[in-house]
Formats: C-alpha cells, sequence, structure tokens
C-alpha cells in the first residue's frame, strides 16, 4: 500500500527545481487525478493506493525533461472542456478563454457567422459553437497535424465546424458575409526567446508562436486587411495581441478603417486582447 499523501509530496517536491512551488504542486494533483483517480480530497484524508501504475512514473520523468503536462496526458482544459492536445498544436491559455469570453459577452445574438483564423487545437470555434445560440463556424490553418487535432476535438465535443487548410499569409479568407473574424495568430518575437520557459521553447510548435523581429504584426495587417472583404458590415474583428504592441495594433486597425477600436486588458492587468467594427 502506497500512501497518497507521501505520494503528491514526492511528485512535487521533484519538480520544485524546474517549476514554481505552486505550479508543482498544481501538476502533481494533476497526475495524481489522472493515473489514480485521487482527488484533492484524497489526498488530504491520506488515502491509500494499492497500485501506482509505471506510466505515472514514466510521466514525471517526462516532466522533468520540460515537456509540458498537457503533451504527457495529451489534453488541456478550455472554457470548462477537455481538449486532446499534442505538440502540433500550442497548449490552450487562460488569456484566450478570456478572448472567448469577451466575444460571447459581446454578441449574445444566434446564427451569427464566425471564423477563426490559426485555429491549432480548435478550442476558440469549438468553445464559440458550444456557447452560442446556432452559430455557423469555420475555421482554417496552414497545419494538416493541427487540423487533425481540431477535427478531433470537434468530433469529440460534438461541435460543427468546418475546418480548412489555409496559408493567410498567401490566400483569401475562404468565407464571406462573416458576423465575426477572430484569431489568436504567432505574435511572439524571435528576440523574446530568451526570456521565455525552456518547456515552450523546447516543445511547443514555433510555426504558431514566433514572428520575426523586422515585421511582428505581419499577421494582424495581413488578417485586419482580408477581413475587410470578408466581414459584413457591422461585423466584429478580434485579435489575441502582444502586449508590447498595443498601441501600434490600435493604430495600425484603425488606419485599416475600423471603427470602435478598443484594447482590452486581461486578467493581470496585461493589453491582451483588441476589438474592432467594420462600419
Amino acid at each position: 500500500m502506497t500512501s497518497s499523501r507521501t505520494l503528491y509530496q514526492t511528485i512535487s517536491d521533484g519538480l520544485k527545481k524546474d517549476y514554481p512551488d505552486t505550479e508543482a504542486q498544481s501538476i502533481a494533483f494533476w497526475i495524481l487525478e489522472h493515473f489514480l483517480q485521487v482527488k484533492r480530497g484524497d489526498i488530504i484524508q491520506d488515502k491509500k493506493l494499492e497500485h501506482v501504475p509505471q506510466s505515472l512514473y514514466t510521466a514525471i520523468d517526462e516532466l522533468q525533461t520540460g515537456k509540458p503536462i498537457q503533451y504527457i496526458l495529451e489534453e488541456a482544459p478550455f472554457y470548462g472542456r477537455d481538449f486532446k492536445v499534442n505538440p502540433s498544436v500550442l497548449i490552450p491559455r487562460n488569456e484566450t478563454e478570456e478572448l472567448v469570453h469577451l466575444i460571447l459577452q459581446e454578441n449574445p445574438k444566434g446564427g451569427i457567422r464566425i471564423m477563426d483564423i490559426g485555429t491549432g487545437s480548435g478550442c476558440i470555434p469549438i468553445t464559440l459553437y458550444l456557447e452560442m445560440p446556432q452559430p455557423e463556424v469555420f475555421a482554417i490553418d496552414i497545419s494538416q497535424k493541427a487540423l487533425h487535432i481540431a477535427r478531433t476535438n470537434a468530433l469529440k465535443l460534438n461541435a460543427k465546424v468546418t475546418f480548412s487548410a489555409v496559408d493567410i499569409l498567401t490566400d483569401p479568407i475562404p468565407a464571406r458575409e462573416l458576423d465575426i473574424l477572430v484569431s489568436n495568430p504567432p505574435y511572439v518575437r524571435e528576440l523574446e526567446k530568451a526570456y521565455m520557459h525552456k518547456n515552450v521553447l523546447e516543445h511547443e510548435p514555433s510555426l504558431a508562436l514566433f514572428v520575426s523581429d523586422a515585421d511582428p504584426l505581419i499577421f494582424y495587417r495581413t488578417i485586419a486587411t482580408k477581413g475587410l472583404e470578408a466581414l459584413k458590415q457591422g461585423g466584429k474583428l478580434y485579435f489575441e495581441i502582444n502586449e508590447a504592441f498595443a498601441s501600434e495594433m490600435e493604430q495600425l486597425i484603425s488606419d485599416l478603417g475600423y471603427q470602435q477600436v478598443t484594447v482590452h486588458q486581461d486578467l493581470q492587468g496585461k493589453a491582451r486582447i483588441l476589438s474592432g467594427l467594420k462600419s
């Protein structure tokens, strides 16, 4: 018999050299729940464990190499649901949940047409489909591997989303008369790599993260420009943005002719979301 409390302590202590204390503790809870169905309350009560699978120890070894827990377990939570992920897609972030929440708050009516550009795991369009009344939802990505994951998630979660392989830098947006155009495109400059955690740099897809230092707004400018053709009058544009370029983004989108351009702060007080209206 193994003590669940002792096992939890062993796991969290072993992770603290690579992760902050609170993150190490959260990962330890997550591992025990995933592999042993042991909840936080079970650990507090020191539930005894008859068998600990080798796969749990393998996961701990992988964590200590810097591999993110979400890729090890092949799932990540987003807006109350679990999405399948692997290294071909970005791990969904809390900031992107805030982007989705803003869209839901500002667009309560039913039957609207939505396009997500650079969909990755599909977490944005799938969540919008499931949370909105009868929307028509489209999503594109340049990566076939990412689209496979997105389609898998849509099937798993019973979401009707039309996915297409499109290179937004060279191809037109494959839909018209859209009510909402949303994107969380690559926005991390190459020079910012020096400040990033190794588990992001070594494991998450560079294609979905980084832009050149010479033209960091290329995706925003391209999407917003093509959005003028794809959006209907009164349609809305939503971006997740790099806080370092909030003022430049606001100017760029305004200069293209969008109205009511607004930069929204996330829960950390960072300029993280931009919205605009095609008037």
